[in-house]
């Protein structure tokens, strides 16, 4: 039965991940509504009814073949609705599958998908506690920054913050591959996330609506206490985004300073997240958008690859064929022979000439230009092998 065993977790991957991307897109659409619905918030009139009731805004729109009229009060209404919709089980339900994840893909295959003995050589627990000790440390600092004297500056603040996640990053790429580095500063973003959903947010709509069902007016510390963390939530949206796609891209989290690249990144979405929240506000600021671009383009130029070092003169394909088999067909084969892999990771199966030429592009990308494969290098494909198929790619690819 322990053939199945990958079968198995690959499909836990599959469901796990699409639980993943589904809950995620309720809980960043949300984040995303709710920021656009404060920002476009109108006042009522001084001396209406909404204003004596205490609205702080109001807002009509049109969708779906209806109109809708959502408010605001300043603090609460004068009575308590009967029904209330909570916002927390989306943030949950995408924290929890995430958490899985991490589990399923790198932790129980953590010396091939967080270690990489270029880097330092762990054990799979020291990596592991690594990974969850960065989660832990990541919300605590988080926490304790929002609660100072510092936490009542934005700016201040989202620098301190900024900084802290790239310290983060850096560390982790000295320790772990800079696959599982990126991955695990996501999850660090998508803990805090959570977090401030289940300890500050829900906490303190539960002491308002306890303190109107004992008949007293709620205190608004705990709604400004929970708009700022919300407000916090949607400036990681983009760069937890990012990162969630991040392991299609090597030329990201392969390069020797993979931290900075990250952080370039993070930046830019930060810039056009911030674009967007000030143009929900009546603000149309291109300066953001377009510092966002630039820090992209920029970074393109950066990571742009140098031409290799190729092996001289002509390599034959069976030279070619020799190196593939010897260094990626435990993986790369519709039976791979690799402890952990049920199937070709992404389709790519190098166990045939069709094969290998179909993804020639691919092999020179990956392992003459990022040298991101093997993964971890766990099969220690040489440089002089890199050259040779370097040199082979560059020559036609033949296979004949």
């Amino acid at each position: 039965m322990e053939y199945l065993i990958p079968y198995g977790l690959e499909w836990m991957n599959m469901l796990v991940r699409w639980l993943h991307v589904i809950t995620g897109i309720a809980w960043i659409g949300a984040s995303f509504y709710f920021v656009w619905l404060d920002n476009s918030l109108r006042p009522p009139a001084a001396g209406s009814d909404l204003a004596k009731k205490g609205v702080a805004g109001e807002l009509w729109a049109v969708h779906g073949g209806g109109f809708y009229n959502p408010q605001k009060y300043l603090v609460a209404p004068a009575e308590l609705p009967a029904e209330l919709h909570w916002f927390k089980w989306e943030a949950y339900s995408t924290w929890l599958s995430g958490f899985a994840l991490l589990v399923i893909v790198y932790w129980l295959n953590a010396q091939a998908m967080m270690v990489d003995r270029s880097v330092a050589d762990l054990s799979s627990w020291q990596a592991i506690g690594l990974g969850l000790g960065s989660l832990v440390a990541g919300w605590v600092a988080y926490d304790l920054l929002c609660r100072s004297p510092l936490g009542k500056h934005d700016l201040a603040f989202g620098v301190v913050v900024f900084a802290l996640l790239v310290g983060a990053a850096c560390v982790l790429t000295h320790f772990l591959s800079g696959r599982a580095a990126y991955i695990h500063v996501g999850a660090m973003i998508g803990t805090i996330m959570v977090a401030n959903v289940a300890m500050v947010i829900i906490p303190g709509q539960r002491k308002m609506v306890e303190a109107m069902r004992a008949g007293s007016t709620p205190d608004p510390v705990h709604g400004i206490r929970g708009k700022q963390r919300s407000v916090h939530n949607n400036y990681f949206t983009l760069p937890v985004l990012f990162i969630m796609i991040s392991n299609h891209f090597a030329m990201t989290y392969r390069h020797p300073h993979a931290w900075a690249v990250l952080g370039t990144i993070m930046a830019a979405g930060v810039f056009i997240r911030h674009f967007f929240n000030l143009r929900h506000k009546g603000r149309v600021e291109w300066v953001y958008p377009a510092i966002g671009v630039a820090l992209l383009l920029g970074l393109a130029v950066v990571l742009a690859p140098p031409r290799p070092k190729l092996s001289a003169g002509t390599v034959p394909f069976a030279r070619v064929e020799t190196i593939l088999r010897a260094r990626c067909v435990s993986c790369h084969a519709a039976h791979p022979t690799q402890p952990g892999f049920a199937s070709a990771p992404a389709g790519v199966m190098l166990d045939d000439a069709h094969g290998i030429a179909q993804h020639a592009p691919r092999i020179y990308q990956q392992a003459v230009q990022l040298k991101a494969m093997p993964l971890a290098n766990m099969t220690n494909m040489t440089e002089a092998e890199r050259a040779e198929l370097g040199a082979w790619f560059e020559a036609g690819a033949k296979t004949d």
